[in-house]
Order: structure tokens, then C-alpha cells, then sequence
């Protein structure tokens, strides 16, 4: 058949069979990678290791000292990451550090895994690290708090308003971005770590309050445990009822909806 054909147009049967199989061959060389890749092996929930709290936008700490000052008097081990550059620079590079962090404590404490709890967008940020594997065989748990998985309506109209303003961070928290778009297309809570959500109804910076939900994940609204409890966005990881909720959810038995006790001051998961 090909000698019936003219040298030009030979040519350009026999290239175009070329890329072809070309095409076939990275196919193949991309699915054999793929199986080639370690599966998820989840942490024991036995054994917690250091509690990593990733602030939300701007890397303020404030309240997350109120939240892991009550982890240590609970007997964890707790630390504040301290995000790259000023906490609004681009999402992906703070997962890449969170990463980094999470093996200095690993190493530190000898322990097999960490457990993460992520304020704001550091709940975004725990899950752009949680896509990885490797991540996700070593993240025991993972509790957001008021965590915009599915964007924020405050960043998209930063984002129009005054977009000089509005940082990488700020821009990647707009529920349109691409990168919450490629973030939420699969599983939005991978295998690997249990997950827990808890947002607040009060919440006037991640609109809507219920952006906060994860396919998946156990997730609650502090109102629905303690009715008529009013919590603002920047208030909840120092509530003591957010507190204790997030005690109990660190736990080692299976997550669950914790019941009206939080809600009463000084109460503790237990007690």
C-alpha cells in the first residue's frame, strides 16, 4: 500500500504513525509510574504525634496560641507553623513548607505521623499537602476550622475591587480559581487521614460559613452543638467550646459530633 503512494505523501503516513505510537508510548510510561506508586498506607490512630496548627491568611498566631497552649495541657505535643513570607503568598509554596515542617517534627518527636489542624486557609493549605501520598500516609487527622475549601465571597470581591490588593493567597481563596477548582474535581478528602470539619454560622469572612464542608468529612457548625452560641470567624479557635471540640476530635477513638457538653465552660473532652 505505502509503495503505491508518492514519496511526500509516504512520508507523512509513516511521521504521523511515528507520533502515534509516540503518544502510546508516553501513555504507557505514565500509567506504568502511576501503579508504580506507593499506595496509602494510613498512620495508626493509636499513636499521635505532634499536632501542627497552620494559620489562616496573613500567618497571625493569636489565637491559635489560646488553641495549642490547650493541647499541651492536654498532653500533646503542639506547634504553630510559622508560613512562609507574610502568610498571603500562594497556596501551593505553603503547602510545600508545611511539608517541610511536618518532617523536622516527625524527626524531633520520633513519631510516625502528625496530626494537623488548619484555621482559615490553612485548612486549603493542609489539603493542597494531604494530596500528596506521601503526605497522606503520615497525616493522622486533619480538623479545618472555618476553612474556605470551597472559596470565600470576600475574596472574589477583594479580588474585584482592588485587585492590587489582593495577594496570590487572596486570589487562589475566590471560588473560582483554578486552583480550587482542580482541588475540589476529585475526592475532597483523600484516603489516608481521618477528617473532621467545624465552621461557624457566624462567620462574615468565609461566605458562605458552609464553604467550611469537605465532601467525606465528619463536619458540623458550632451552633449545632451549642445552639445560639455566637462565634465570629477570627474568635473560633479560641472559643472554649471550639476548643474542646477539637481535643475530642484529635482523639484517639473514631470522630465524632461531640454532644451539648462542650458547650459548657471549662469543659474538656472526657471530663
Amino acid at each position: 500500500m505505502l509503495a503505491d503512494l508518492s514519496p511526500a505523501r509516504r512520508r507523512f503516513v509513516l511521521g504521523s504513525a511515528g507520533l502515534a505510537l509516540l503518544a502510546v508510548l508516553v501513555v504507557a510510561v505514565v500509567l506504568a509510574a502511576r501503579s508504580r506508586e506507593a499506595p496509602v498506607v494510613p498512620a495508626a490512630q493509636d499513636e499521635p504525634g505532634t499536632v501542627l496548627l497552620v494559620p489562616g491568611y496573613g500567618g497571625g498566631t493569636d489565637a491559635l496560641e489560646v488553641l495549642a497552649a490547650a493541647l499541651r495541657d492536654a498532653g500533646r505535643v503542639a506547634s504553630i507553623v510559622d508560613p512562609p513570607g507574610d502568610g498571603t503568598g500562594d497556596l501551593p509554596e505553603q503547602a510545600r513548607h508545611l511539608a517541610e515542617v511536618a518532617e523536622r517534627a516527625m524527626a524531633d518527636d520520633g513519631a510516625g505521623s502528625v496530626d494537623v489542624v488548619g484555621y482559615s486557609a490553612g485548612g486549603v493549605v493542609a489539603r493542597l499537602w494531604v494530596e500528596d501520598p506521601a503526605a497522606a500516609s503520615v497525616v493522622r487527622r486533619v480538623v479545618t476550622l472555618a476553612s474556605p475549601h470551597h472559596g470565600s465571597d470576600l475574596a472574589a470581591l477583594a479580588r474585584g475591587l482592588v485587585p492590587g490588593a489582593c495577594s496570590s493567597a487572596c486570589r487562589q481563596l475566590a471560588p473560582d480559581s483554578d486552583l480550587l477548582r482542580t482541588l475540589n474535581a476529585h475526592d475532597e478528602t483523600p484516603d489516608g487521614p481521618l477528617w473532621v470539619t467545624i465552621w461557624t454560622t457566624d462567620d462574615q469572612t468565609v461566605v458562605p460559613p458552609t464553604s467550611g464542608r469537605l465532601e467525606g468529612a465528619l463536619g458540623f457548625s458550632v451552633q449545632s452543638v451549642c445552639p445560639g452560641l455566637t462565634v465570629t470567624h477570627a474568635d473560633l479557635p479560641r472559643t472554649p467550646a471550639v476548643v474542646a471540640m477539637t481535643l475530642a476530635a484529635l482523639g484517639t477513638a473514631e470522630p465524632a459530633v461531640p454532644d451539648g457538653a462542650v458547650c459548657r465552660p471549662g469543659s474538656q473532652p472526657g471530663s
